[in-house]
């Protein structure tokens, strides 16, 4: 007599947190996607502005530690910058061998000019697409946001370099906290 083959295991789900996760993922990836079009400044450049604003002056060394790429790929885009009248760099107070890379007016001036362009995209946004309530309701998740951001940088070292930390505390003044990119 042959036995039924036993049916096969049923699917499980994802569990709720990975399945939360990654639409997280993905509708921050879509917002800063969308965003993108509209942004004056490119996104590696706009970056290393947006990380010298708020963390203030560095090498060309610790930039590309931050940013987790080659030290010759950062170089390239420092030199750009520096070309472009957006970074100055100075002696290091250390090391005569280094230089100390900082924002000039200019490079200052260009990423809160994005900045504040990203800003009013947003809230025009915002303001097409939610009803009063439902901006309430998102404004009541950003601290939520900010906490996810700021765990993903002490759990993985690089100071926040995953895309969910774009929706850490990009845009406020003074918070130095994680981020991975200007927006």
């Amino acid at each position: 007599m042959a036995h039924p083959s036993p049916s096969p295991e049923p699917r499980t789900e994802q569990p709720a947190a990975e399945r939360l996760a990654a639409e997280l993922r993905a509708a921050i990836s879509g917002l800063v996607r969308a965003g993108r079009p509209h942004d004056q400044l490119a996104p590696i450049p706009a970056t290393v502005l947006d990380l010298l604003d708020r963390q203030g002056p560095m090498t060309t060394a610790e930039l590309a530690a931050s940013r987790g790429v080659r030290h010759q790929t950062m170089a390239a885009t420092v030199k750009e910058l520096t070309e472009a009248g957006h970074l100055t760099a100075g002696p290091h107070p250390d090391d005569a061998r280094k230089k100390v890379l900082a924002l000039t007016a200019q490079g200052r001036n260009a990423i809160e000019a994005d900045r504040r362009q990203r800003v009013g995209l947003l809230a025009r946004a915002l303001t097409a697409s939610l009803d009063e309530s439902e901006r309430l309701l998102l404004a009541r998740a950003l601290p939520l946001l900010d906490r996810i951001a700021t765990e993903l940088g002490t759990t993985d070292g690089a100071g926040g370099a995953g895309e969910a930390s774009t929706a850490g505390s990009a845009g406020r003044p003074g918070d130095r906290g994680p981020i991975s990119g200007a927006w």
